[in-house]
């Protein structure tokens, strides 16, 4: 397994406590630095606000060839929602253009739909893949949220490429047979994302805001035992998701140099495998609404 860089925190002020995203400056220094040390995968979407600006601005510098770079970005929300199915590839091809003139980039390497109910929708599914065989995007699938819609894309002919959540939080994928699944079929390139949920996983307990409540007594828990095993929890965190040979790249995401230096460290570790089993038992039935920022009701 290899990291890729998320960028939504390039774009949009992220996380439960709303961090404030870095100046275009600053992010395009993370993604320099990122490249310069061994780090090749970078993660993008309509939806992050200025975020393929940002990628943009940095393939514009040319401090690493585009060759070497795997770019992923997502077709905009539910905007497919509206349209008649003659006209998917039409409306498809259209938003890819427009952020490959945002990305300074005449091709992606994967392009996604960021709805992922549109993983049940075969006729969106075969526009998406008849796109691909044009030749500006090398791989296309979906991003999804739930076990049935990730089993559906590794079935489905017309998706090679899928970005799921996974974290010792949330075990469904897992748990479900998803993992299973893609090792089996082999065909479906996976990126697990939110391995820290929003920075969920690493806040203190006094720190978790009030429409949280029910996550304070899971985090006090796992403090407890990253205490008695002498680990932290960004390493727990990483290395849970890192264990899992379906997956191919763990996406995360940081603010600053510092933070992905400490990051790119504490991926090339290991963590005894029964340690990682023990704690993760503890956590492999947590409601869906501690770990689904979708699901948050925030008050």
């Amino acid at each position: 397994m290899k990291l890729c860089l998320g960028t939504v925190q390039f774009g949009l002020d992220y996380g439960i406590k709303g961090q404030k995203k870095p100046s275009m400056e600053d992010a395009v220094k993370i993604l320099d630095f990122a490249t310069q040390n061994g780090i090749d995968n970078i993660d993008t979407a309509f939806a992050y606000g200025t975020a393929e600006d940002v990628v943009g601005e940095f393939l514009k510098r040319k401090t690493i060839a585009r060759d070497k770079l795997f770019i992923s970005s997502k077709f905009k929300p539910n905007d497919l929602d509206e349209v008649k199915p003659c006209d998917y590839k039409n409306v498809i091809r259209e938003h890819l253009e427009k952020q490959l003139i945002r990305l300074n980039t005449d091709y992606l390497d994967s392009y996604m739909f960021h709805s992922s109910r549109y993983a049940f929708d075969e006729a969106k599914l075969e526009a998406m893949y008849e796109i691909k065989k044009e030749g500006k995007v090398r791989h296309c699938g979906v991003s999804v949220y739930y076990p049935d819609e990730a089993k559906i894309c590794i079935k489905s002919r017309f998706v090679d490429f899928m970005q799921l959540p996974s974290s010792i939080f949330d075990q469904r994928m897992k748990n479900e047979g998803v993992f299973d699944l893609a090792v089996q079929n082999g065909s479906t390139q996976i990126h697990s994302r939110s391995a820290f949920i929003q920075g969920l996983i690493v806040m203190n307990e006094n720190e978790v805001p009030p429409f949280l409540e029910k996550a304070k007594p899971i985090i006090r828990k796992i403090d407890e035992l990253c205490h008695k095993y002498g680990i932290s929890r960004i390493k727990l965190a990483m290395l849970f998701v890192k264990q899992f040979k379906a997956i191919s790249h763990l996406v995360f995401g940081v603010d600053n140099i510092e933070q992905l230096k400490e990051d790119i460290k504490i991926f090339d570790e290991n963590l005894d495998a029964t340690v990682l089993g023990e704690i993760a038992q503890e956590f492999e039935n947590i409601d869906a609404d501690v770990f689904m920022p979708s699901l948050w009701v925030k008050k």
